[in-house]
């Protein structure tokens, strides 16, 4: 793999303006094709083979007037809706709606029919029904209602608006998240390379990587529902790895003119050394990341393959672009230089060699502080409580928020989050049947027993009623062909709360069971509450196993690499124990409130239910980029008859700088994210910035170092009868030169007089 990417490596810089020139036609044919036929991002966490899932599926069949998308309109007056000129304003706004395209049915807050007046008269409610799924309205029927929602608001009466609708169709919002990250990532790279032209060239790779494969999950986003974490998600991993990708290969190719070596065949020897890394690396995220088809969950397995596409444009376009690029500078690279070209990163000069040998002269001391550190920060995550996000957790500015505080406040909090039970009622022969409420029964085939399992549904209705938590229970409601009957059910509680998670436990295990025991009635729990409530168990459920698989195949990738059955299994040790010190920081912050304000955080909240999935499939991958730069240079040091201590200290001394710089890059990008909107992208965002943090100093430069100082040469071993099965993978990441002087059909010839620093 290292010759052919050794000769992709000359070949762009010899059509560096043909390479250039497709890279550019293919971002402007991305970017257009998204926007003429991209989709639009829904949030739609249905899960195939829950209970609440079937009961959805049972309403759709037996209620096709329930199974549009739906909406609410909330208005509210300090003076009372009574009011005649608040009641003008209502009627004018719900007849501005009922106009709308689409539109099936809207409610009547003043008449009860479809909505509700509050018994304070400050607060009132509509329904709106739609003729159409929501996966088919999209974002433009919430634009619609808003505009609709204004001839309200201009009349002097506060409408907002709720209901599954504004959760499904949102449009995401960063907030300039990307260009400040940019900005931040160009100051990181000059000061990291000292040169303005070669700290654009990574800059470069991810404007246009970025423009790319957002613009492929956008076209994606027409096939599929793809959310719009997942676009956010994509942004985030998109800039963080294109930046540090051409980092490593841009870093590799300054080193290698130094030596003297001509462009084309630096550039060529810095794409088949660091490009290899970064292709290694790449497919580690990509493959850590398309993991999460092991939760069983479309919506969190969009999202990675959202992440997933943009890190696969960002990988071509590093062992592409890159070099293309590499060839248009030339020489010019190190020109508008703020220092010396090339800081000198021997073990002597470097501050990471003498970091280095204090962490190999105290090893213990080293390992034990590293530890202490990072089991503080990943204690608060023993509380980490889960939940899927609602319109209570968005930001107080949105109008989702202020519709479901007004409701809780006019209608009390489980108005925010009904339970729906849904039952599938019996049929028996036709000469027995009972028709509905007069109708005329079928004179052949089956018919329901509509009667007697409405008057059990009666009495299962006072029943409930009575039961502790519940506020209220509507008069059920049977299908058209009386094959279905709905009964909703109000908590008395929030649907973030645990006493209506234990309320569905409850109507589920015991309380339906019990009153429809003996009849063939069965009967589901449904409503957005008890879909949330199943999201989380399902994810909770599948995340170990989703680990596991994670590990075990990080462990595969890294034996094939470094021959080594130890380097693995540390470095799993050490990336799990980052990545709880993170979502230790996300819990301190957003449950505990540690901090929060000063990321905008108004409110203490639980912690996303798919936000440990997610971040443990990108961090396993990300933290693999320095794991290897790291690893395969010290596996360098030790192939050429290093000791175990020095190659570690040496390794360090030659990875300590781009490592940190690239560490930086993403810290910046990801905090960026933490500054906008939506409570996920936050939570996402302040995680992924505190999980590379720490794995790039004390897990890096800390953790690592002593760990392998203290197990020495043991570091290198493995079983022989492992060695003979597992294929091997050589990155050769440094190896360049030693590979080129005895394999010289690999690579170019070394320039006269010059001689690596290992080889004099």
């Amino acid at each position: 793999m290292g010759n052919n990417l050794y000769k992709l490596g000359k070949w762009a810089v010899k059509r560096r303006r043909l390479v250039v020139a497709v890279w550019i036609v293919i971002v402007i044919a991305a970017a257009v094709s998204g926007r003429i036929w991209g989709g639009e991002f829904v949030d739609d966490f249905r899960l195939p083979g829950s209970e609440s899932e079937q009961a959805r599926e049972l309403l759709e069949e037996d209620f096709p007037s329930q199974a549009g998308g739906s909406a609410r309109i909330v208005f509210s007056a300090p003076e009372g809706l009574r009011e005649p000129a608040a009641q003008e304003a209502m009627r004018s706004t719900l007849e501005a709606i009922v106009a709308l395209p689409h539109v099936s049915f809207v409610g009547d807050p003043l008449s009860g029919r479809g909505g509700a007046l509050s018994s304070s008269g400050t607060v009132a409610f509509a329904d709106v029904r739609y003729d159409q799924p929501l996966s088919q309205l999209g974002s433009q029927a919430v634009e619609r209602l808003e505009e609709a929602a204004e001839v309200g608001r201009t009349q002097g009466v506060q409408v907002e608006l709720g209901g599954e609708l504004l959760g499904f169709a949102r449009e995401p919002q960063t907030r300039g998240a990307e260009a400040v990250g940019l900005l931040a990532a160009g100051l990181i790279l000059v000061v990291g390379f000292g040169s303005v032209i070669a700290a654009g060239l990574p800059l470069a790779l991810a404007l246009g990587g970025l423009a790319t494969g957002l613009s492929l999950v956008v076209l994606g986003a027409a096939v599929f529902d793809m959310s719009s974490v997942g676009l956010m998600l994509g942004t985030m991993i998109g800039l963080g790895v294109g930046i540090d990708y051409a980092l490593f290969i841009v870093t590799r190719h300054r080193s290698f003119l130094q030596d003297g070596f001509e462009v084309s065949e630096a550039a060529g020897r810095a794409t088949a050394t660091a490009g290899r890394a970064v292709l290694f690396a790449g497919i580690t995220v990509i493959i850590a990341i398309t993991g999460l088809t092991v939760a069983g969950i479309p919506a969190i397995t969009l999202m990675g393959f959202s992440a997933a596409l943009v890190v696969a444009v960002m990988v071509a376009g590093s062992v592409t672009l890159v070099p293309a690029l590499l060839g248009v500078a030339g020489r010019r690279i190190d020109r508008l230089s703020l220092r010396s070209a090339t800081p000198d990163d021997s073990e002597a000069a470097s501050v990471w060699g003498r970091w280095g040998r204090k962490v190999e002269s105290r090893p213990w001391l080293s390992l034990a502080v590293g530890l202490a550190l990072l089991l503080g920060l990943a204690l608060p995550a023993l509380s980490l409580d889960l939940a899927m996000p609602d319109g209570g957790l968005e930001a107080e500015s949105s109008s989702r928020r202020q519709a479901y505080d007004l409701l809780e406040e006019g209608f009390g909090p489980g108005f925010n989050g009904p339970l729906l039970l849904v039952f599938e009622l019996p049929a028996e022969p036709a000469d027995q049947g009972v028709g509905i409420e007069g109708a005329t029964t079928a004179t052949t085939g089956p018919t329901p027993t509509v009667d007697g399992s409405k008057e059990l549904l009666m009495t299962l209705r006072e029943r409930l009623s009575q039961t502790a938590n519940v506020a209220e229970v509507s008069p059920p409601m049977v299908s058209p062909d009386g094959g279905a009957a709905v009964l909703q059910l109000t908590p008395a509680t929030g649907p973030q709360s645990e006493e209506t998670e234990a309320l569905v436990h409850e109507l589920r295990g015991e309380l339906l069971p019990a009153a429809l025991e003996g009849s063939d009635i069965q009967a589901h729990v449904a409503g957005q509450s008890a879909m949330l409530i199943d999201f989380t168990e399902r994810t909770v459920e599948r995340l170990p196993w989703f680990m596991l698989t994670v590990i075990g195949l990080s462990f595969l990738l890294l034996t094939m690499v470094f021959r080594s059955v130890v380097i693995p299994a540390t470095a799993a040790v050490m990336n799990i124990l980052s990545i709880a010190a993170a979502y230790g920081v996300v819990v301190a912050v957003f449950q505990w409130g540690w901090g929060a304000g000063l990321i905008g955080v108004e409110q203490t909240t639980p912690i996303i239910t798919f936000l440990p999935m997610l971040m443990f499939a990108i961090l396993f991958g990300l933290s693999m980029d320095y794991e290897v730069f790291l690893l395969s240079r010290i596996q360098e040091e030790h192939d050429s008859g290093h000791s175990n201590a020095d190659s570690v200290v040496r390794g360090l001394a030659a990875t300590g700088r781009v490592i940190t710089s690239a560490a930086a890059i993403m810290v910046v990008v990801f905090t960026g994210f933490v500054f906008g909107d939506d409570v996920a992208v936050k939570q996402i965002g302040l995680g992924l910035a505190a999980a590379i943090l720490v794995d790039a100093t004390l897990v890096r430069v800390l953790l690592v170092p002593s760990t392998m100082v203290l197990i020495g040469e043991a570091n290198w071993w493995m079983p022989r009868w492992l060695e003979r099965i597992v294929p091997g993978f050589n990155l050769g990441e440094g190896d360049a030169d030693s590979a080129g002087d005895s394999h010289g059909a690999v690579y170019g010839p070394r320039p006269e007089g010059k001689l690596r620093e290992n080889e004099s």
